[in-house]
């Protein structure tokens, strides 16, 4: 049995997409889905089973002796929530008590950390274990801030010698983007909301500069596609050998100007871009740079290409966005 929490959301239906095309047939999703649209990334998929996180325990329970794998994305991924409380009873509490169930039951945990936990990135974007690079840290947000401490508790873990999973791998995705994000709301990547605009016929806008090196529209992302993410934890997955903490982007950091220039490609339009004021309340804290270090990853083994971003921007609008049904 593979079990894949946050599995009707973004990555994590991904992640059924692959485990299903791969002939798994034992796939249990874990998730809310309440009353929007979050059901249809999951409506093509055959499932062995469809739990709430609230009866995940007893559901392990129940099973303890059939799971091979937990793919943990399931959390509270919005970066404006306030709720603290709710923040650390959902991602951290889970996904510590993930870890002790796994290491139990010799099952295997692929968890989703964050690029949040790199905060305002002054420290680089390495993804070193150590603890005192760890300790270095500071997320700008209690999202990132409960992925962090996530992986400082499990470093402590492995350093006490304490029990672990018979895998376990932390993942820190940088901005991804793909299909099945739409009920993400204002979190959808830029690809989606910018596709969005041009389509109801308004202008595209990115942020202006207020930093001295970088032009209007030249702040920098490491945007990431989807596939591609899917393909690296899959890779893990053949890979039960390894386990680390790992960055997930592309290493190659990118414009928003860039992005704009690939959807307004994709659907054949000529650019046209107005720049807006970076809002006063984020301004501060705005992040110009952020760029995957993905040499730990490279060195354990993993070599596919990554898809530039002109083509994961094309796929994601011509295979997805631009069709009747935009859903894997």
């Amino acid at each position: 049995m593979l079990i894949v929490t946050g599995g009707a959301g973004f990555i994590g239906s991904n992640i059924v997409v692959a485990l299903e095309e791969r002939g798994e047939t034992d796939i249990v999703v874990v998730d809310r889905l309440r009353d929007g649209i979050k059901w249809k990334n999951i409506a093509k998929r055959n499932l062995r089973d469809i739990v709430h996180p609230d009866d995940l325990p007893a559901f392990l329970e129940a099973h303890n002796n059939d799971v091979d794998a937990i793919f943990h994305m399931g959390a509270i991924s919005a970066t404006t929530e306030r709720d603290a409380d709710k923040i650390v009873q959902n991602n951290y509490k889970l996904t510590t008590w993930l870890w002790e169930w796994c290491a139990r039951h010799s099952s295997r945990l692929i968890y989703a950390s964050s690029a949040a936990t790199y905060g305002d990135g002054k420290q680089g974007f390495d993804d070193s274990f150590d603890q005192a690079d760890l300790a270095k840290l500071a997320p700008l947000n209690a999202y990132g801030w409960s992925k962090h401490a996530t992986d400082r508790r499990f470093r402590t873990i492995l350093d006490q010698n304490g029990f672990r999973p018979k895998q376990w791998a932390g993942l820190k995705f940088f901005n991804v983007y793909g299909p099945n994000e739409y009920h993400k709301g204002g979190m959808r990547s830029v690809v989606s909301q910018m596709f969005d605009k041009l389509s109801a016929g308004e202008t595209a806008t990115l942020f202006k500069s207020h930093h001295p090196d970088y032009e209007d529209g030249g702040q920098l992302r490491d945007f990431v596609w989807v596939g591609d993410v899917v393909d690296i934890i899959m890779w893990l997955y053949d890979n039960p050998q390894v386990s680390d903490l790992f960055n997930v982007g592309t290493g190659k950091a990118r414009s928003f100007k860039d992005l704009a220039l690939s959807v307004f490609s994709a659907i054949g339009k000529e650019p046209d871009i107005q720049y807006v004021p970076t809002p006063e309340s984020i301004r501060d804290k705005y992040q110009y740079f952020t760029e995957a270090n993905m040499a730990k990853l490279r060195a354990r083994g993993y070599g596919a290409n990554m898809t530039p971003l002109e083509e994961g921007v094309r796929q994601y609008i011509q295979d997805y966005l631009v069709t009747e049904d935009p859903f894997r």
